[in-house]
């Protein structure tokens, strides 16, 4: 009786610090990711500001230290989302498990590794969590769409890019030939098609450019083309949006957590989670 006692008790512990910590409903839960937000911007302008130039060693001792007691808080913050959850493996392998944990790593391994800390500018990927906490997961919803639209497009976009491919490595190989002779910046066939993927992609660098009449006509043609480079797989995008908007019902949505598979984005009158069929309450 004592040990369903205490079980009852541990499971309800991490039924609160899942619903603080993954949650932006409660007070509780909102206060912690305003928190969480502040210490990542904090993180972020500390390792920014350490990369300054003739930092004098006193701050850059204060810096190191305060990057060492937010990556010690976000370590424990970690180790409580994998406690809080039913299947820790779950969460871990999740977008927002990985960048969490990726968020940690690069402090570990500046120990090993000198400079590495200076990766923790990934920690802006956490600042998604603001969606979250000022209601506005209808953007992340519509973030779906787009991700969405973007697999629906790959076959069109696969085309499209064998042939930019294609086009290049001709135009590329036209150009070595064309100006090879009398221009020394076209000296072989890889380095010509380098300068026809900076034109066609309208980048234009300017660290090679042909000096021949012929060689100026090409690279005319292929600046304009580079506009169809821009515009074609807009156009595909947008189109499978459409189609997505038309077949897509935005429903309210709750910043509710699965404890099971830890994925939000579930209905606010919702009982299951759709991805796994788990209750949301217990």
């Amino acid at each position: 009786m004592r040990q369903d006692n205490n079980s009852e008790s541990i499971n309800k512990w991490k039924r609160r610090i899942h619903q603080i910590i993954f949650e932006a409903d409660t007070f509780e839960g909102k206060l912690f990711d305003i928190i969480l937000l502040f210490m990542i911007l904090a993180s972020i302008i500390a390792v920014s500001w350490e990369s300054l130039p003739h930092l004098d060693p006193r701050t850059k001792r204060i810096l190191y230290t305060i990057e060492w007691i937010l990556t010690i808080f976000f370590t424990i913050e970690y180790i409580l989302r994998l406690i809080s959850v039913h299947k820790a493996i779950q969460y871990a392998k999740s977008f927002y498990g990985i960048i969490d944990l990726l968020a940690i790593l690069p402090t570990y391994l500046s120990i090993i590794f000198v400079g590495s800390h200076s990766l923790l500018v990934i920690r802006a990927l956490r600042l998604l969590r603001l969606f979250r906490i000022f209601k506005m997961v209808h953007y992340l919803n519509q973030g779906e769409i787009l991700i969405k639209s973007l697999k629906a497009s790959l076959a069109k976009l696969t085309v499209f890019v064998y042939f930019v491919v294609v086009v290049v490595c001709i135009f590329g190989a036209v150009m070595y030939l064309v100006e090879g002779s009398s221009n020394e910046e076209f000296d072989s066939i890889p380095r010509s098609i380098y300068w026809a993927i900076v034109t066609v992609t309208t980048v234009g660098y300017g660290d090679i450019a042909p000096h021949s009449a012929l060689g100026q006509f090409l690279s005319a043609i292929l600046m304009i083309l580079g506009y169809a480079v821009i515009a074609v797989p807009a156009g595909i995008i947008s189109s499978e949006v459409l189609k997505e908007h038309k077949t897509k019902k935005l429903s309210q949505i709750s910043t509710q957590a699965c404890r099971y598979c830890s994925l939000e984005g579930h209905d606010t009158d919702a009982d299951f989670c759709k991805y796994c069929g788990e209750p949301l309450h217990e």
